[in-house]
């Protein structure tokens, strides 16, 4: 029996922000949603601090991580993986999982407490599922689509101990 879990929590998942060099600011889309998400989850790369300011100031909760192109001031304030639990459920956030091939078996076995990894690095967005259970998501970069179509971002919701309404979000092109 899944127990209940009368905690109903709406994410946001972004990475790869990368300001000032990749955009001069957040779409407005993505700080459209802050209002509305109970947590936002950032996996990495934001650069800039003045980012990192604007987003816990603007966010309910903030859970960030450090990714490979942040200097000394955002790795003195934040970590390179971060754990929490929402609604029921066991997510960690990372920037880089490494490559696409074997990325689920390669983070079930790193991360195995874990039911939801979200991550970035590749600006490439993300959702599968290991053997294990593991959901990863990746929700590519609102500032940087790289080889993309657009940039995007991620919402979804925790309920009941689930993870549902997973939806990736395009941006239009600037």
């Amino acid at each position: 029996m899944v127990p209940h879990y009368a905690e109903r929590v709406r994410l946001l998942l972004t990475s790869d922000t990368h300001l000032p060099k990749r955009a001069k600011e957040l779409p407005a889309p993505l700080l459209a949603e802050l209002p509305r998400a109970d947590v936002v989850l950032h996996a990495g790369d934001w650069v800039d601090t003045a980012t990192l300011d604007l987003l816990e100031s603007r966010s309910r909760r903030l859970i960030g991580v450090y990714g490979n192109n942040d200097g000394p001031e955002l790795r003195a304030r934040l970590p390179e993986v971060a754990h929490a639990e929402l609604g029921g459920l066991r997510f960690g956030v990372v920037h880089e999982t490494g490559p696409a091939e074997g990325r689920e078996t390669r983070c079930a076995a790193r991360f195995p407490e874990l039911d939801v990894l979200v991550f970035g690095h590749s600006h490439i967005p993300w959702d599968t599922t290991a053997p294990s259970g593991l959901r990863l998501l990746n929700p590519g970069s609102p500032t940087d689509r790289r080889r993309q179509p657009h940039c995007t971002y991620m919402t979804a919701e925790v309920a009941d101990g689930r993870l549902t309404g997973v939806e990736l979000h395009r941006l239009p092109r600037r």
